[in-house]
């Protein structure tokens, strides 16, 4: 690796490792920013704790630390149920911050990890010290950090919503009755489909079927979809 300069500040170039590059600090100086990580195997979890050590304001806690204000980073190949669980729970039952570090999402799971409450997402091949670090600060001060393609793709999801919330897909001017609007609310609480069954007194397949039924009927791709059409029309 070899550094440039630009405007007289020395700036990595070569093998991505900014350490000859400046620290990446927090906006408003403070405590160190707590950390946890979570991934599947041992060397994955402490090659992402090695490049988070690196960095003077963040204090690596361990993994059962869910206070209030630590930011859990978790990291995964792929998305799948368990992952989308532990998000939420670190987020709404914890009060914490979550980071995912994830190698790939598809379309329709974009929506699941916001749903979830997670605004900082980072792919593993582009998870360097500097980028990581930048993630973990951006997700304690609340705020979202997504790489630009994701980005892209929310704002082209967001255009479907409002076509819809428009009346384009042909949804009927009822929208949604007040069962489907108990049961997207509890989606949107991270209750599955057993959970919501027991809570409204229903069977499973009465709930499969009012989701199914609203997703059908106003042309919306799964649940996650579903609840950022309620909330975007006032229903939640």
């Amino acid at each position: 690796m070899h550094s440039s300069h630009r405007g007289g500040e020395p700036v990595a170039v070569g093998d991505g490792s900014l350490a000859a590059a400046r620290v990446v600090r927090p906006a408003v100086p403070s405590a160190r920013t707590p950390v946890t990580v979570h991934a599947p195997d041992p060397i994955t979890r402490e090659g992402a704790l090695v490049q988070l050590r690196r960095n003077p304001d963040i204090e690596i806690r361990s993994e059962t630390d869910t206070r209030p204000g630590t930011v859990t980073m978790v990291v995964r190949d792929a998305l799948d149920e368990d992952v989308l669980a532990r998000l939420r729970r670190v987020v709404r039952a914890d009060g914490g911050r979550a980071v995912l570090v994830v190698g790939a999402l598809r379309e329709a799971e974009l929506l699941d990890v916001i749903e979830c409450g997670v605004g900082a997402v980072v792919w593993r091949n582009e998870a360097t010290e500097h980028r990581l670090a930048q993630a973990v600060f951006a997700a304690a001060r609340g705020e979202g950090d997504l790489p630009a393609d994701l980005l892209g793709r929310l704002i082209d999801q967001v255009g479907v919503l409002h076509r819809v919330s428009t009346g384009r897909s042909g949804a009927p001017a009822g929208g949604l009755s007040p069962r489907e609007v108990d049961v997207l609310r509890l989606i949107a609480d991270g209750r599955d489909t057993v959970e919501i069954a027991v809570k409204l007194a229903y069977s499973e397949r009465t709930v499969k079927n009012v989701v199914h039924g609203l997703t059908t009927r106003l042309h919306l791709r799964n649940r996650a979809h579903a609840v950022a059409y309620a909330m975007r029309e006032g229903y939640i």
